[in-house]
Order: C-alpha cells, then structure tokens, then sequence
C-alpha cells in the first residue's frame, strides 16, 4: 500500500462512553432474545458485541450489573412512553385508565419475551430484587398520583396500586409469551384500574 493510499484510508472512529454502552446494551437484548437469558454473560456479551473482556467489565463489573442496567432501560422507555401518552389523553378517569393499560403492555410487548427473563432474574438475588422494587415504587406513585383525583377520596391505597402492578405484570408477560392477545391484556387491566379506583371512592 503506498503512503497516499495509508493517508486516505477511513480511520476507524472511537465510540463515546455512552454509545459503547447504548452499543453493549443493544447486542445485549440481542442475545437474551434469540438465545435466553441464561446465555448472558459477560465474556459472551463481549465476543459478540466484538470488543474485549475488560471492555465490558468496565461498564457493567458483574453480571448482575448487566442486569440492573437492562432494567432500568426497560424502565426508562416504559416510563417515557408513558408519560408522553399520559400528557396527550384526556383529563377523565377512563382515559388516564386507557393509557396506563396500554402503555404498559405495550412496552413489555416491545422488548418481547426478553423482559420475563429479566425480571425472573432480578428476582433471583436480594440486590437485583431491589432495582427492581425500587422502579417499581416509582411507577406505582406515578400511577397514584395520576388517578388519585378521581377516586372520589382523594387517594388510592397502596394494596390496591400494588395489586394492579402484578395484574399488569402477569397479563403483559401472558401476551408476550402468546397465552392471550395484547387487546385482551390492556382490557382486563383497563377494567382493573377501574375497579380499584372504584373501590378508593369511599374510603
């Protein structure tokens, strides 16, 4: 090769700290999707996101680090998604219902059957359980205080906010896997929300 053709050659350019993690986590999905979640780990996630160990461990230290960080990107888009819908429906009852029910399948159901795995995995440790939990608490005071005020009393006890995030939970993981439909998932917990709401009304 002569030294022009080594002076106009493409130089391969170096990702930023935030886009080899955006890249990590993408391949990452990747092979939870195609392969489960058992097949996730770090040496692997490096072979296939074609960077070295150390690499990897940089970002993520451990493999329950790995998992924490698919959580909470899971969570940040389910929230985002959320919100946004949320600040688009109309000021009633049924339709804050309607885009809680929807939005929530609709998120599970974007990530596929990658997000059953990881939330089984999560709850496999008492640390991965508490990044889970933590998300949790913060979208069921999201939910209390966007249907609060139409409860009647005012607020919405925690049983029943509780209640609704494993009903949402189980119906969208049921759709993910093929059990029922996503029409089927968002009316049962429409009707949910509803009911709970309904519930709070006297108390």
């Amino acid at each position: 090769m002569s030294s022009m053709e080594k002076r106009t050659s493409p130089t391969r350019r170096r990702l930023t700290r935030d886009d080899r993690q955006r890249q990590l986590l993408d391949v990452a999905w990747t092979i939870i999707r195609n392969e489960g979640t058992e097949a996730l780990t770090l040496g692997h996630l490096a072979e296939q996101a074609g960077v070295t160990k150390p690499v990897v461990y940089d970002h993520f230290v451990t493999r329950a680090g790995l998992l924490a960080a698919l959580y909470r990107d899971y969570d940040i888009r389910q929230t985002a998604l959320m919100e946004e819908a949320l600040d688009k429906s109309e000021p009633t009852l049924k339709g804050k219902a309607e885009v809680i029910a929807s939005a929530y399948v609709a998120c599970v159901l974007k990530q596929g059957r990658e997000i059953p795995g990881i939330s089984a995995a999560l709850a496999g440790s008492p640390e991965l359980e508490k990044v889970k939990r933590d998300y949790e608490t913060v979208f069921i005071e999201k939910c209390r205080a966007t249907l609060a005020p139409f409860s009647g009393s005012g607020t919405i006890a925690s049983a029943g906010l509780w209640g609704m995030l494993g009903a949402a939970e189980s119906l969208s993981f049921a759709a993910a896997t093929g059990d029922i439909t996503a029409g089927q998932a968002e009316d049962e917990l429409y009707q949910t929300i509803l009911s709970m709401v309904g519930r709070n009304a006297g108390q």
